[in-house]
């Protein structure tokens, strides 16, 4: 995993545009994707982002870039407390729940959709997705639009407009610390 990596991937979060990125990577050693997960942090966390390694297979790693602050607000709203925890989560604390997504990666055979609440999509979007079972949807793009398709389709856009600009700025020679917006 490389800083190239969570730029191409996670440039709106970077940019404190967006709650958090998700994306996996292959790695060829956990003690060298730790490593590189701790360098990256060292990076980020005055920026006030946070690297998870949240899910490992043998050869890939599902790494989970976002920005505690914006985690904890949109966690801390009534109705997504709510709905997690008719998930099975127990939304006390906002690292209680990441720990929870954690274990339900790595101990449930389905998927846990309510990820897209640990990303900032809108609940709407993500009740409905598990509901319907990804299918009928509006549009798609970060994710599967089932609620406002307008409001969607301009953060979509801000987001490819977001992520080509820091990778040019990236190939430019930029660091990923001057592109990592503070909190």
């Amino acid at each position: 995993m490389s800083d190239e990596m969570i730029v191409r991937y996670c440039s709106p979060t970077l940019a404190n545009i967006k709650t958090a990125n998700l994306f996996s990577c292959l790695y060829s050693s956990k003690q060298t994707v730790i490593h590189e997960i701790r360098s990256i942090n060292q990076k980020l966390v005055p920026k006030g982002i946070r690297v998870l390694p949240i899910h490992m297979s043998k050869r890939r790693v599902l790494i989970y870039v976002y920005r505690p602050e914006r985690l904890k607000r949109d966690l801390s709203d009534k109705t997504v407390r709510t709905f997690l925890e008719t998930r099975g989560y127990q939304c006390d604390n906002f690292v209680c729940c990441i720990n929870r997504l954690i274990m339900k990666l790595r101990e449930e055979p389905d998927f846990p959709h309510e990820i897209g609440l640990f990303l900032g999509y809108p609940l709407e979007d993500v009740k409905s997705f598990i509901e319907n079972k990804a299918d009928c949807s509006k549009c798609s793009g970060c994710w599967k639009v089932y609620g406002n398709e307008q409001e969607a389709l301009k953060l979509f856009e801000k987001y490819q407009k977001c992520a080509g600009t820091y990778y040019a700025q990236w190939k430019k020679g930029m660091t990923i610390e001057r592109l990592a917006v503070n909190s």
